[in-house]
């Protein structure tokens, strides 16, 4: 016999258990992606005007190719967090779910590296 009421066992579980750090995952995404916006914002409009090789001279110093990075990962995070919603959400045949999941995963880490390593070999002078 238990003792303990279900609504006691159940109690800040949510549906699936993890929902609260996906929440602040995106909350958190969201708002470097705020700040890093600014940083886009100042940096587009410093490059008005600007030849490829002045692009990639500004793009080579340090904490212009840390500010991209950071913003390319962010954008791609933010996407595939919200991509998992829209999927857990609209698409009910548990197959069709697993691959959309494992299809956003894969393009979100594919997506992430060739840019990271864009970004660093014009950064680098390669």
């Amino acid at each position: 016999m238990k003792l303990r009421h279900p609504l006691a066992t159940a109690h800040n579980h949510g549906a699936a258990g993890d929902g609260v750090g996906h929440w602040w995952a995106q909350r958190f995404s969201a708002i470097m992606l705020a700040l890093l916006v600014v940083w886009l914002i100042l940096a587009m409009n410093a490059l008005i005007g600007a030849d490829h090789a002045a692009a990639s001279a500004w793009l080579g110093r340090p904490f212009n190719a840390a500010m991209a990075i950071l913003f390319v990962v962010f954008s791609i995070y933010h996407g595939k967090l919200g991509l998992q919603v829209v999927i857990e959400d609209y698409i009910k045949h548990r197959a069709a779910e697993v691959m959309l999941h494992l299809l956003v995963k894969i393009a979100a880490i594919v997506g992430i590296a060739v840019a990271v390593l864009s970004i660093l070999k014009l950064a680098l002078g390669g």
